[in-house]
């Protein structure tokens, strides 16, 4: 319980969680969508799906400072690859809130002569540039653990048990693309923290190609993908050792 209100006390806490019921109220407007016996139900979900999008606006009003402050962290790594891609995320990310704050101010009437759509989009742009310097952090993070681990002798043998007892996989499957994937999982296997940003990353990585409508798909697959991401979210900001670092 004393866990529950520690996570719950917190703003990121609140946004996840917001966050969660949102995408999962638009998952379940599109699986119901045709069902005209739940019309009133679709209405009710589409209600609350708003209302926790207008939450979650509020509750970020003061992460552009944090994305900064964050950004600065990362200038100082001294593995250029990770500060240039941390940075470079940071930086779009906070462009993204201050889109996001915009158009809370807009909804709120706070600003009035802006155009929404337009500063809808470039938030949505800052948004994909952020998450696709994560994931070009993340495969590098993978890629490092896969050399040292191929580097290893305990796991070489491992390696080499695996593909003798494993025949009928050779036969089909290219015996080096085996020898990778072995190699990819196991690394992924035993830094789980990497594992779950990775997947969060790709799994968020669908709701802006779509909103860009540079990778068309549907309100299911938005709405699945981002209550995957939403309980990823959860789970490392309550379990921080399975948050990836830096």
């Amino acid at each position: 319980m004393d866990a529950a209100v520690k996570f719950t006390s917190q703003s990121q806490g609140r946004d996840r969680i917001f966050r969660a019921v949102q995408y999962a109220c638009t998952l379940s407007v599109y699986l119901l969508r045709n069902n005209s016996k739940r019309k009133e139900v679709v209405a009710k979900l589409k209600s609350l799906e708003a209302n926790m999008s207008a939450g979650r606006k509020l509750f970020r009003l003061g992460s552009t400072v944090n994305s900064i402050e964050a950004a600065r962290r990362t200038m100082q790594l001294s593995d250029l690859v990770l500060c240039l891609c941390l940075t470079a995320a940071n930086i779009n990310r906070a462009l993204y809130f201050i889109c996001d704050n915009v158009l809370w101010a807009r909804s709120a009437g706070l600003i009035r002569d802006i155009d929404k759509d337009r500063w809808s989009l470039n938030a949505s742009r800052c948004y994909l540039l952020s998450l696709v310097m994560n994931l070009t952090r993340d495969v590098y993070v993978v890629s490092q653990l896969m050399w040292k681990r191929a580097r290893d002798e305990h796991f070489r043998q491992k390696r080499d048990q695996h593909l003798s007892e494993s025949p009928e996989v050779a036969e089909v499957v290219i015996p080096q693309l085996d020898a990778f994937l072995f190699l990819l999982l196991e690394s992924l296997r035993s830094h789980p923290a990497v594992a779950l940003d990775t997947l969060k990353n790709i799994c968020d990585l669908f709701i802006p190609l779509d909103r860009l409508g540079i990778y068309h798909s549907n309100a299911g697959v938005v709405g699945f993908c981002g209550l995957i991401s939403s309980v990823i979210g959860i789970i490392t900001l309550a379990q921080p050792n399975l948050r990836i670092k830096p």
